[in-house]
């Protein structure tokens, strides 16, 4: 099950990608549709959150960082 880990609070565009980037920030990117390009990644939030291994990261539907634990297959 996820656990939330940080209070970001993003509000999320259409046409944008988010993620938590290497330094534990949100971050978005253009989508790449119909033959067009994507577009460089920007910064949305500053949060520092510490990542650790074994973990995934992402922008839940509240617009927070949570994590949920990986499974090896």
């Amino acid at each position: 099950m996820a656990e939330k880990v940080a209070k970001a609070g993003v509000k999320r565009e259409e046409g944008f990608l988010y993620y938590v980037d290497k330094q534990g920030d949100v971050s978005r990117a253009k989508m790449a549709r119909g033959g067009k390009k994507g577009g460089k990644p920007e910064k949305v939030a500053k949060v520092g959150v510490k990542k650790e291994s074994g973990y995934l990261y992402y922008l839940d539907k509240k617009g927070d960082i949570s994590r949920a634990k990986m499974v090896n297959a």
